[in-house]
């Protein structure tokens, strides 16, 4: 039976009808499982919570759902949103408006353009464990003072950068500002704190579109600075794009996170004498910060990303594709020049991925709503997971023949027009958009409250591949077949062989998934959690209509 079939064709009873419609509390999971996931509770029948030896009682989920992030207005979590994909948009638009001070820091500090290129890598690099440093903590203080921390650390570490009187300076500077961002894992946290994992669609592809577009921004106004302004501006830019991010998330984002709601509606009910007894999560925690436990939540992603072969190669497959956007950041120099380009036209061009990212977001969503209707009609389980891998199967091959086509009409005016290269690189952000959100969708569907840590080792990939790009991209180009007529053409043609290679696994993962799924012991434990807590979720409120279906 193919993964799209619907493995629950009966219809539900009357009484489970009225069970899911009534607005309850998220699952209970297991403590400690991973903190992306909104939900930390006991797993116990009883709605409330137990007594301590000392009188206190801790404030469970189902006894102040209304306060939770799951019950915001519509407009509040898509307002909160917004805000999230301009913070996502600008930490991606530093990853690659670098990618146009390089010419400038080699003659101002008189070093080689690869030399200068160290800069980007190191940002990137450090990008990737940055985001998964940065998750226990938003979990135990709450996202936005996290996000806070973050925005202004990375802006802070933008004037050394800009008042740099050496190289030296700015890599390390560059390193720390990696390090500084908290991204995808508290972006996608705060999703996972809004939404329920199988209503997250929208949601996520929208998060997705901001990670993508980020990075594509970056380019088009970093030629517009190459070509005009000194370098220094590449920096302030940089300044006052995560500025304004940073004073829009401070006045109009409010606080997201499960436990720390539950803690506040806590605090209010023993001042106004309501409930003099209740204690929120954090509260009842001695000592509230484990280091054990930390060290668990920062292990998981690497192990999950070593040990679990989904997580493996789609995540390689995800890095892969990221890694061809910084690869393209590069190439499109070499390329367009060709044709006579100056710095902001080769900056526009970039413009055709980004309309291949919109593209992209708009063939994902009939899918989503049809695939959520589904599941409201059948039960969260009609669907296998696989099931959110069947519109890559159709768009990944887009990233081959983009490779291929891009590569052999990148001649030059001689041969082909300067849009023809553009249409191949349309054709290939429709594929890195559709990876992207296709891995992150299925892997949330398949590892249920291990999502965040595997969700974590995708970004961990995408962002360490694409700081290793930065480095060999122009060698590439530049080196295999120098001495050939069509030296430009053969880096892109090996990059669509390799394409074809890591495209295969999700053929694999699509008709054979399940039984992989079997027999991983983080698969295995989630059917148990799901055993043991069926029947408890209910995620929407009875006839509630929402735009986008949030």
């Amino acid at each position: 039976m193919a993964p799209d079939e619907i493995t629950n064709s009966h219809t539900p009873t009357e009484g489970l009808k009225k069970e899911t419609d009534r607005p309850t509390s998220p699952t209970q999971i297991p403590k400690n499982t991973h903190a992306e996931d909104a939900a930390q509770s006991d797993g116990d029948s009883d709605p409330r919570g137990k007594y301590t030896a000392d009188g206190k009682r801790e404030l469970t989920e189902d006894e102040c759902y209304e306060k939770l992030g799951f019950c915001f207005p519509w407009y509040k979590k898509w307002a909160i949103l917004t805000v999230i994909f301009t913070v996502q948009m600008s930490m991606n638009f530093n990853s690659s408006v670098y990618a146009n001070a390089v010419t400038p820091l080699s003659e101002h500090f008189h070093i080689s353009e690869q030399a200068a290129r160290v800069g980007q890598m190191i940002f990137l690099v450090s990008y990737a464990f940055g985001c998964e440093l940065w998750a226990p903590w938003s979990e135990e203080f709450g996202r936005w003072p996290i996000m806070q921390l973050s925005l202004f650390l990375v802006n802070i570490w933008q004037i050394p950068c800009a008042l740099a009187p050496n190289f030296g300076t700015i890599v390390v500077c560059r390193f720390l500002g990696g390090l500084s961002s908290a991204g995808g894992s508290v972006t996608l946290g705060m999703t996972a704190d809004m939404w329920e994992a199988d209503d997250q669609g929208f949601a996520v592809a929208y998060v997705v579109l901001s990670s993508v577009g980020g990075t594509t921004i970056g380019p088009i106004f970093g030629g517009l600075i190459q070509q005009w302004l000194p370098w220094q501006w590449n920096f302030w830019i940089q300044l006052i794009f995560g500025g304004v991010t940073q004073l829009m998330h401070f006045f109009f984002v409010s606080e997201t996170r499960s436990t720390i709601l539950i803690d506040r509606e806590a605090k209010r009910r023993r001042k106004t004498g309501e409930d003099p007894d209740c204690y929120g999560p954090n509260e009842m925690r001695t000592p509230r910060l484990d280091a054990k436990d930390v060290l668990h939540v920062w292990r998981r992603p690497f192990e999950m990303f070593v040990r679990e072969p989904i997580v493996l190669f789609l995540s390689l497959l995800s890095g892969f594709s990221d890694a061809l956007i910084f690869t393209c950041i590069e190439s499109f120099n070499l390329v367009f020049k060709q044709w006579g380009f100056q710095p902001w036209q080769i900056g526009m061009c970039f413009v055709a991925i980004i309309i291949g990212y919109v593209v992209a977001y708009g063939i994902f969503l009939p899918d989503i709503w049809r695939q959520r209707r589904v599941r409201q009609k059948h039960g969260k389980d009609a669907r296998f997971p696989e099931r959110r891998l069947l519109l890559l199967l159709f768009i990944a091959p887009l990233e081959t023949v983009g490779l291929f086509g891009f590569a052999w009409t990148s001649m030059g005016p001689d041969y082909t027009h300067y849009l023809v290269p553009l249409v191949f690189a349309f054709l290939i952000a429709i594929a890195n958009y559709g990876i992207y959100m296709a891995t992150i969708d299925y892997m949330v569907a398949a590892y249920g409250p291990y999502s965040a840590s595997a969700t974590g080792g995708n970004g961990f990939a995408r962002d360490l591949l694409a700081g290793l790009s930065a480095m060999y991209a122009t060698p590439m180009y530049s080196n295999i077949g120098a001495n050939t007529r069509f030296h430009l053409q053969w880096a892109s043609t090996i990059l669509g062989c390799l394409a074809i290679i890591v495209t295969i696994p999700i053929y694999v993962f699509y008709w054979k998934g399940p039984e992989i799924r079997s027999r991983s012991k983080f698969a295995q434990t989630l059917a148990a959690d799901r055993r043991k807590s069926e029947g408890r979720r209910a995620s929407r409120l009875a006839g509630e209509e929402k735009p986008y279906g949030v």
